[in-house]
Protein backbone atom coordinates (compact mmCIF):
# COMPACT_ATOMS: atom_id res chain seq x y z
CA UNK A 1 0.00 0.00 0.00
CA UNK A 2 1.58 3.26 -0.52
CA UNK A 3 1.13 6.18 1.56
CA UNK A 4 -1.11 8.02 -1.35
CA UNK A 5 -3.81 5.82 0.10
CA UNK A 6 -3.79 6.85 3.35
CA UNK A 7 -5.10 9.77 4.89
CA UNK A 8 -4.91 10.78 8.71
CA UNK A 9 -7.67 12.51 10.89
CA UNK A 10 -6.71 15.98 10.41
CA UNK A 11 -6.69 15.59 6.71
CA UNK A 12 -10.57 14.08 6.86
CA UNK A 13 -11.64 16.84 8.79
CA UNK A 14 -10.05 19.45 6.51
CA UNK A 15 -11.94 17.83 3.80
CA UNK A 16 -15.33 17.50 5.92
CA UNK A 17 -14.87 21.32 6.85
CA UNK A 18 -14.29 22.30 3.11
CA UNK A 19 -18.00 20.47 2.24
CA UNK A 20 -16.40 17.04 1.17
CA UNK A 21 -18.99 14.52 1.84
CA UNK A 22 -16.59 11.39 3.15
CA UNK A 23 -18.26 7.13 3.39
CA UNK A 24 -16.75 5.59 6.99
CA UNK A 25 -16.55 2.23 6.31
CA UNK A 26 -15.78 0.33 9.72
CA UNK A 27 -14.46 -2.91 9.32
CA UNK A 28 -13.76 -3.89 12.71
CA UNK A 29 -15.26 -7.64 13.46
CA UNK A 30 -17.81 -8.21 15.89
CA UNK A 31 -16.12 -8.38 18.94
CA UNK A 32 -13.36 -5.26 18.65
CA UNK A 33 -16.38 -3.41 17.15
CA UNK A 34 -18.82 -4.05 20.67
CA UNK A 35 -16.06 -3.09 23.11
CA UNK A 36 -14.95 -0.23 21.36
CA UNK A 37 -15.25 3.02 23.41
CA UNK A 38 -15.57 4.88 19.79
CA UNK A 39 -17.71 4.63 17.17
CA UNK A 40 -18.01 7.19 14.15
CA UNK A 41 -21.74 8.38 13.63
CA UNK A 42 -23.28 7.36 10.43
CA UNK A 43 -20.58 4.87 9.58
CA UNK A 44 -21.28 1.66 7.67
CA UNK A 45 -20.90 -0.70 9.19
CA UNK A 46 -19.21 -4.07 7.40
CA UNK A 47 -16.93 -6.69 8.88
CA UNK A 48 -13.34 -7.32 6.68
CA UNK A 49 -14.98 -10.70 6.10
CA UNK A 50 -18.08 -9.62 4.91
CA UNK A 51 -16.61 -6.92 1.89
CA UNK A 52 -16.89 -9.57 -1.23
CA UNK A 53 -20.80 -9.97 -0.43
CA UNK A 54 -22.00 -6.87 0.44
CA UNK A 55 -19.84 -4.57 -1.92
CA UNK A 56 -22.36 -3.58 -4.36
CA UNK A 57 -23.71 -1.47 -0.82
CA UNK A 58 -20.81 0.75 -0.72
CA UNK A 59 -20.88 3.94 -2.08
CA UNK A 60 -19.08 4.83 -5.19
CA UNK A 61 -19.58 8.17 -5.55
CA UNK A 62 -17.63 9.77 -2.83
CA UNK A 63 -14.56 8.67 -0.69
CA UNK A 64 -14.19 6.07 1.33
CA UNK A 65 -12.15 6.01 4.61
CA UNK A 66 -11.90 2.70 6.18
CA UNK A 67 -10.91 2.22 9.79
CA UNK A 68 -10.05 -0.77 12.34
CA UNK A 69 -8.65 -1.81 15.33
Amino acid sequence: MTDSLRINKEEVKARQDAGEEIVFLDIRNPGPWERAERKIKGAIRMPLNEIDRRIESIPKDKPIVTYCT
